[in-house]
């Protein structure tokens, strides 16, 4: 109970962020199209810069991006390939995206800096730049196929500057290059900008949403089934033949890894549905339903999982 409390009052403010984003797009015509370009092509390769160039560095680190990249990756490309014909519009393709990944930014680091020691809360947050990685690489590809050829895709990922300053980052780190101390305020304000503008795509994504032709129980179900059994199940199954045979990772990665498995589904997913035009109000209202439904969900899996 008290973690359900917890939860509730400090993420209580994302919900109404996510009612202020409605707000502004049904009553003051904000287009929504140009906060997706903003998160996007401005605000996320400055946050993924800066957060790469600030770690330091190890291989336990390593494995975690890299087993949540090719994880999301895998199960995002299984998905486009088995439902291909479940639907004639480009909804397939967002359920591949979102099936990948999950809110592991928007929701997950405040979520983390609740749950997890300073140390564990900055491996997450270290973390979050596979899923960043993730979602504008390959499920920037797999959604984009909705709306483009697989070449156009592509060349459209290739105009990501997120991708270059992932790239960028990592050479500076490896140079011995840090973030200024002058610079970090900057920094986390950027951090705090790309949360709610984030947040407020979910709500922005809502309008124009029409329960007939949006609330697509399929949709619904493999996503939720994906992102709520399949990924805490595939984690906790790492989790124990490591425990039991290799003792290669620590309590912290656990403890990491399992909190990324939770998370909803992706607010991102909305960001580039709105920008591929790909269903952005049916995207919209099943992330948003997932988000309540995590209200009650993870503390009730944290209970279960015992490690926190």
């Amino acid at each position: 109970m008290n973690i359900l409390l917890i939860i509730l009052g400090k993420i209580f403010p994302l919900y109404i962020t996510i009612l202020a984003g409605y707000l502004l797009t049904r009553f003051f015509k904000i287009k929504r199209e140009q906060i997706a370009f903003l998160l996007v092509y401005i605000l996320g390769p400055v946050v993924i810069f800066f957060a790469v160039l600030s770690i330091e560095i190890n291989f336990q680190l390593i494995f975690l991006p890299l087993f949540i990249f090719l994880f999301g990756t895998t199960i995002a490309f299984y998905i486009l390939k088995k439902y291909k014909n479940e639907w004639n519009d480009a909804s397939v393709n967002t359920l591949a995206f979102t099936c990948g990944t999950g809110n592991t930014g928007y929701f997950g680091i405040p979520l983390a800096m609740i749950l997890l020691e300073p140390n564990a809360a900055n491996i997450f947050i270290f973390g979050t730049l596979a899923s960043l990685l993730y979602e504008n690489t390959t499920g920037f590809y797999v959604t984009a196929k909705g709306s483009f050829t697989a070449r156009e895709s592509i060349m459209k990922i290739l105009k990501l500057p997120l991708l270059y300053a992932f790239i960028a980052g990592v050479i500076f780190n490896i140079l011995g290059f840090r973030t200024p101390e002058f610079i970090v305020p900057y920094f986390e304000n950027f951090k705090w900008a790309y949360g709610l503008l984030g947040m407020m795509m979910l709500g922005m994504g809502m309008k124009g949403f029409n329960i007939h032709e949006d609330f697509d129980r399929k949709y619904i179900r493999i996503s939720y089934f994906f992102k709520f059994i399949f990924w805490p199940g595939v984690i906790l199954a790492i989790i124990f033949i490591d425990k039991t045979f290799i003792n290669f990772l620590n309590d912290e990665i656990y403890k990491v890894m399992f909190l990324f498995s939770i998370v909803p589904l992706a607010g991102n997913t909305v960001t580039l549905a709105v920008l591929l035009k790909a269903k952005p109000e049916k995207a919209s209202f099943t992330v948003l339903l997932s988000t309540l439904i995590s209200i009650v969900y993870i503390p009730v899996v944290l209970a279960l999982y015992g490690g926190f």
